[in-house]
């Protein structure tokens, strides 16, 4: 029997959990590979690219140690003004994504996005996706000074929210997630569809895995007073 969580809050992250975003971030990244002369990368490359924010995926598109910082800070300019154009043009809430969050807005859970995304591409994600009016909070990857795993993302979205963290439960997508709940205090369920890293799901240490949205109704419910 899977294990039920009682919350004050509920923190999700967003690509590769709510929102299958690759798309888009590929069509970025290789619009940016394109103007520097570079190779292009395919879908599934990018796919394990994602993660830890705008500078690691370009780190990983480029793969080059001997690029300059000043040259380096300069590609991710450049994927930042293809992203601008992209964001948001494949993207899509993974199925059943928009109703389970209405089903636990419904139920009085205060609701929290919290990712590594930069805020002028999460906010706009949100809004086309539908998403942007369930949340009470948004944590983006440049609201604070460090991003996922660092525990603060969740602890300012929960302070945000005027909740404790042993209180909330983190669902994500990878370890990012899991490692940045650990750390925090708070439980973590990871969703099977999302951006691991190219590390397997079933191989993260978390407190259980999601297959479909509807499957975390079953496992949450708001604490009682």
């Amino acid at each position: 029997m899977s294990a039920r969580f009682e919350v004050d809050a509920l923190l999700f992250d967003l690509d590769g959990t709510l929102v299958d975003s690759v798309g888009d971030l590929a069509l970025a990244a290789n619009g940016m590979l394109a103007e520097l002369g570079r190779p292009a990368r395919s879908l599934d490359e990018i796919r394990r690219f994602v993660g830890k924010g705008i500078p690691k995926l370009v780190e990983r598109c480029l793969a080059d140690a001997t690029l300059s910082a000043g040259a380096f800070e300069a590609a991710v300019d450049v994927f930042k003004r293809h992203y601008a154009e992209t964001n948001g043009r494949v993207s899509q809430a993974y199925p059943g994504v928009v109703d389970m969050l209405a089903a636990l807005r419904a139920q009085g859970i205060p609701l929290a996005c919290v990712t590594n995304k930069a805020a002028a591409f999460t906010e706009p994600l949100l809004a086309l996706t539908a998403l942007a009016p369930y949340f009470d909070v948004v944590v983006s990857g440049d609201t604070l000074a460090v991003k996922k795993p660092h525990p603060g993302m969740l602890l300012h979205a929960c302070a945000q929210l005027g909740v404790n963290i042993d209180r909330a439960l983190m669902i994500g997508d990878s370890a990012n997630d899991a490692e940045s709940a650990r750390a925090a205090g708070c439980p973590v369920l990871l969703m099977t569809w999302g951006y691991t890293e190219g590390v397997p799901v079933d191989t993260i240490e978390c407190d259980g895995l999601l297959s479909s949205a509807n499957a975390l109704l079953q496992r949450v419910a708001p604490r009682a007073p």
